[in-house]
């Protein structure tokens, strides 16, 4: 048995448990249930639900969903178009989401597949220091995919966006320090400004 202070009461039977909840205005729980004798403790359940349901939603917070993005490409793309899509790739998994790169053939494109191939090759060696290769390309049926990851995990990412920003704040003072020091030496170097004596003439 087990109080609400988390002190150690001993064996006692059921209903003298029960009898001590009760003057308090609190619960008997029983925690473990397989131990011999079984193991009740003395608590506000409710209050105890309300305490789990809460750090069960702080949990949720901190979990990243990942999503498995979409890019398409057709086999005959412009080195434009290609780049375009390339950020979004980039940009997704930079997110810490998946990405899922298709090309769909139609039609006599189905004879060109390895052009495909050479578009998906091309893309993982360009995203490479982002991303990890979790399905090479693979062909089903029309279409030719891969399933690109992002190389950091969310907690890593969230350290680097810090550490840029700790550095970029660094770099903003430094320039700050450094035009205020350019500013004063300006203002030492200027030459003082010379008053010219006025004469006073009087007519005779």
């Amino acid at each position: 048995m087990i109080d609400d202070e988390q002190g150690q009461i001993g064996i006692m039977p059921p209903y003298e448990a029960l009898k001590l909840a009760r003057s308090k205005n609190l619960d008997l729980v029983e925690i473990s249930p397989a131990a011999q004798p079984p193991v009740c403790k003395i608590m506000d359940y409710g209050k105890y639900l309300y305490q789990q349901e809460k750090k069960e939603r702080e949990a949720k917070k901190h979990q990243k969903t990942i999503t498995v993005k979409e890019v398409k490409f057709r086999i005959n793309v412009d080195d434009h178009d290609y780049e375009t899509k390339k950020n979004h790739v980039l940009r997704f998994l930079d997110e810490g989401d998946k990405v899922k790169v298709t090309i769909f053939f139609r039609g006599r494109e189905m004879t060109r597949t390895g052009l495909g191939r050479q578009i998906l090759e091309r893309l993982i060696k360009d995203v490479e220091p982002q991303s990890i290769v979790e399905f090479r390309p693979r062909q089903e049926g029309n279409t030719l995919h891969a399933i690109l990851a992002p190389k950091k995990s969310a907690s890593e990412r969230e350290k680097e966006k810090e550490r840029e920003a700790r550095q970029k704040a660094k770099q903003e003072m430094r320039e700050k320090q450094e035009q205020e020091k350019r500013a004063q030496e300006k203002a030492a170097a200027a030459p003082a400004p010379v008053e010219v004596p006025t004469r006073n003439s009087q007519a005779s």
